[in-house]
């Protein structure tokens, strides 16, 4: 697939196969001290039991000043919200 002309940067060409043939992890390649100052390596790791799940709402500009006012943590106080009116019933 050709780049578009305008986008080709002679100091950063586009890779190719052989690029990505020769490419490392960059925990082969960096000090352990860079590699430190990136934090985890690892990441958070995988969730032993899936507690939530992910989606997209619509809230009030009202209720999300509110939640979000209280600072860290105003998903987690939006959802208890929920649950505490889902038991209310």
């Amino acid at each position: 697939m050709a780049r578009d002309p305008k986008l080709n940067d002679p100091e950063n060409p586009e890779w190719t196969e052989t690029d990505f043939a020769r490419a490392r992890p960059a925990s082969e390649v960096l000090p352990a001290d860079v590699m430190a100052a990136f934090g985890r390596a690892k990441g958070r790791g995988p969730q032993k039991a899936r507690t939530k799940v992910a989606v997209n709402i619509r809230l009030s500009a009202e209720v999300l000043e509110h939640f979000k006012s209280g600072g860290p943590g105003w998903q987690t106080r939006i959802d208890e919200a929920l649950k505490r009116a889902v038991h209310t019933k």
